[in-house]
């Protein structure tokens, strides 16, 4: 199945889910998503998102002799966790938009927002039960990555932005907030398939390291994306003064950009220095060391497949999604 396919497969069972919702939380949880409704008053960006988590579980069932509608239950509730933990990140971080309109917070208010979130997490154990035949062994798992990603949003929030922090500890937080997601979307894939059990701790870590990779590019995206395809304010995290990896391995690098980075950070970054600010974060090494980590991260996704026997078309399409999510420019 090609990747262009994942929205046809998931967009009519995402929204009788979502319309089964009370009607003032299911219109709120629909514009967040990019569905048509009340509140959907303006253009959800690139039509809700790509459903790059989906389409990696559809990818994995293939890959492992399954269906695409044998992952169904498994790629629903890795979009809908995924969109719970957007809501509740452009709370905690202040954030005003995502994919170029309000977020929802900004929308609707904070409490509904919350409501929203808890909403679509309630709507991932509902898909998994429904339609995926692992049972008890899927939800467990389901179960578990909420957990983790709520102790690597918990490790990100202890440490605020004059915090120390190592690149080790970012690196295993960001494993924590964005890879365990991904990983799990490529275990439910394996999991929907009768593909060998030892294959789904193989697929799950393929699905983590290609998950810290991404978030290394957003973090990359963050400080040099451009504002009409990233959906989110420009300089928004220099402003903020996050320690995203460039700046920390900027920070790291300890030359004299380095220094100057500290400097300018300790004071505030204001509009007028977000460009030198940027520059100085390249300068360093930053934007360097993000790059080589991240294909660093892509070689160790397939090397954990090395051993999978799978069907070339499925490994084409599989390489296509990788390839977009380290080289994609919103």
């Amino acid at each position: 199945m090609s990747v262009d396919d994942t929205p046809r497969l998931l967009i009519p069972e995402m929204r009788e889910l979502i319309y089964s919702l009370e009607s003032e939380l299911s219109a709120v949880c629909a514009y967040h998503v990019g569905l048509p409704g009340r509140y959907d008053v303006a253009p959800a960006g690139r039509g809700g998102g790509k459903h790059i988590r989906a389409s990696f579980t559809v990818l994995c069932a293939e890959a492992t002799g399954g269906s695409a509608a044998d992952a169904l239950g498994g790629a629903l509730a890795v979009e809908f966790v995924h969109n719970a933990s957007l809501i509740h990140d452009d709370i905690m971080d202040g954030d005003p938009e995502r994919r170029g309109r309000p977020a929802v917070w900004r929308r609707f208010g904070v409490p509904m927002a919350i409501l929203a979130g808890d909403a679509l997490l309630g709507l991932a154990f509902e898909a998994l039960a429904r339609w995926d035949r692992a049972g008890e062994t899927a939800i467990h798992d389901l179960a578990r990555t909420v957990r983790r990603l709520c102790d690597g949003q918990s490790s990100d929030l202890c440490h605020d932005v004059l915090s120390g922090r190592s690149m080790s500890d970012y690196l295993r937080m960001i494993e924590g907030k964005t890879g365990v997601l991904l990983g799990l979307a490529c275990r439910l894939g394996a999991m929907a398939s009768a593909g060998p059990p030892a294959w789904l701790d193989k697929f799950e870590q393929f699905g983590v390291h290609l998950g810290v990779a991404f978030q290394l590019v957003d973090d990359t995206l963050g400080i040099w994306g451009d504002p009409a395809l990233t959906g989110k304010p420009h300089g928004s995290d220099l402003r903020g003064r996050k320690k995203s990896a460039p700046v920390l391995a900027a920070l790291a690098a300890n030359n004299i950009h380095s220094r100057r980075l500290a400097e300018l950070l300790a004071r505030g970054v204001g509009d007028d220095d977000l460009g030198y600010c940027a520059e100085l974060i390249a300068s360093a090494g930053g934007r360097r060391w993000v790059r080589l980590e991240t294909r660093r991260r892509v070689e160790a996704a397939w090397d954990s497949l090395a051993r999978v026997d799978m069907d070339p078309m499925v490994r084409d399409e599989l390489v296509k999604l990788v390839d977009f999510l380290v080289t994609r420019e919103w």
